[in-house]
């Protein structure tokens, strides 16, 4: 049996045969229309398009645990910093923001950064704690002199529409670099603190950091509005309003047989998903590359023992560091295209039970070492997540049928929206059980 399970797993037609069936259900779901599919297209490219996002972050989430066995419980905080790059790069600027409190807000962040730089010139030169702290407390005090006016003056600006700093005005698509640009300078700070001690500490410290910056963000207005959120983020692909008011785009739904309104929507999402395709498949060309080069095999080979690859010269903390901060980066470009999608920026809305716990299902399901494993992981379990939402409340209401009426039946009724963690839970201890490397296993 286990001979058979291995043969099966190894079969070069596993990975094409499951991706079919993965289209089949899409298909399914955008054609047919009963309990268990919607039979509508913008469902179904709405499901797919954040399916890609979600595979792009189960990239880079596979980047450092499948190549180099990195454990980031983070993951949520590098998303957020990345879906802040949208916000500071393609929104217009808020008038007065820089007037009231710009100047002084760039000081302080230097001010910020040049401390802790003389920190560390001071410790390297002296060993002395005291001559350290002595930097860090003068430091910290010039900054929130500068800071604390330059935040209210930013925050008092306009503050029912704004009273955040605003944008550069600049294309979006711009923006998705941006973030993962941000998510890999958050990436570096924890990696060269951490990544230096033992794995869990890394676990610990990337966790605590995913919640500071998730916290940074509800908390600080002037940044991104807090939960006021931030709304109207510019868009790489056209309007559904403007399509509907283009007599051309009339005529061409109408000659489809669509309704103007679900064909905008579909036209739109349809531009979502060949962007996000480009990405996915520009990501998964370049991690490919760099999985078979010498660079890959020495990332593998220090993944599965870390001794003899320290004992063979090789620098294990700077290449972890190295791996971490490019997975983190394209967690970060995910978190910049998942708010564009979205045209809203609201940190409460990062959950990491969603975007932590979740992305992490998808690898393992789909394979941890294996590029198309997270894709596949990652589409076919967003896809149940959001099915399940709809099917658990059905199968319960038939299980519970026969029963009579009364604060049992109700409460069973009223906790069927949970049924798709007790699924996500179901489908990864089977997987575990009969494809304990993922369905598409490493090769």
């Amino acid at each position: 049996m286990s001979s058979n399970r291995q043969a099966a797993a190894s079969s070069p037609w596993r990975a094409p045969i499951l991706f079919a069936v993965l289209a089949i259900l899409f298909v399914l779901e955008g054609t047919v229309r009963n309990g268990l599919f919607s039979g509508s297209w913008n469902t179904a490219l709405a499901i797919l398009n954040m399916g890609l996002i979600s595979a792009i972050t189960a990239l880079g989430v596979n980047m450092q645990w499948g190549y180099a066995g990195l454990f980031n419980t983070g993951v949520v905080g590098f998303l957020a910093i990345g879906g802040l790059a949208p916000v500071l790069v393609s929104l217009p600027p808020v008038e007065g923001a820089w007037a009231a409190g710009g100047p002084r807000l760039i000081g302080s962040l230097l001010v910020g950064l040049g401390t802790l730089a003389l920190a560390k010139i001071v410790y390297t030169r002296t060993r002395r704690a005291w001559a350290v702290a002595l930097v860090l407390i003068a430091g910290f005090v010039a900054y929130r002199w500068l800071f604390d006016p330059a935040v209210s003056a930013i925050e008092a600006n306009d503050s029912a529409r704004t009273g955040n700093i605003g944008g550069l005005g600049l294309p979006v698509l711009l923006s998705w670099l941006v973030g993962g640009a941000f998510a890999a300078a958050a990436a570096w700070a924890v990696g060269k603190v951490a990544l230096g001690l033992r794995s869990d500490y890394l676990a610990i410290a990337t966790l605590g950091i995913g919640e500071i910056i998730v916290a940074v963000l509800r908390n600080e207005d002037w940044l991104a509005r807090g939960v006021k959120n931030v709304a109207s983020i510019p868009r790489p692909v056209p309007y559904e309003i403007d399509l509907q008011q283009n007599p051309a785009f009339v005529d061409f739904a109408g000659r489809w047989g669509l309704g103007v309104a679900e064909a905008s929507g579909i036209w739109v999402k349809l531009c979502y998903l060949s962007l996000f395709l480009v990405v996915l498949l520009a990501i998964i060309l370049l991690a490919q590359l760099a999985l078979k080069s010498p660079w890959g095999r020495m990332m593998r080979a220090i993944r599965d023992n870390e001794v003899a690859a320290e004992a063979m010269g090789k620098d294990v903390t700077a290449r972890h560091l190295q791996i971490f901060v490019l997975g983190s980066a394209v967690i970060g470009i995910a978190g910049a295209m998942m708010i564009t999608l979205d045209g809203l920026m609201a940190p409460n809305g990062y959950n990491p039970l969603r975007y932590t716990f979740l992305i992490w299902v998808m690898v393992i399901v789909g394979g941890s070492g294996n590029n198309w494993g997270s894709v596949l992981g990652a589409i076919l379990i967003w896809f149940l997540w959001i099915k399940v939402e709809v099917w658990g409340p059905n199968l319960i209401g038939v299980l519970v049928g026969p029963l009579p009426d009364g604060d049992i039946k109700a409460h069973l009724l009223g906790s069927a929206p949970h049924m798709r963690f007790i699924a996500m839970g179901l489908v990864l201890l089977l997987v575990l059980r009969f494809a304990p490397r993922g369905l598409v296993p490493e090769k």
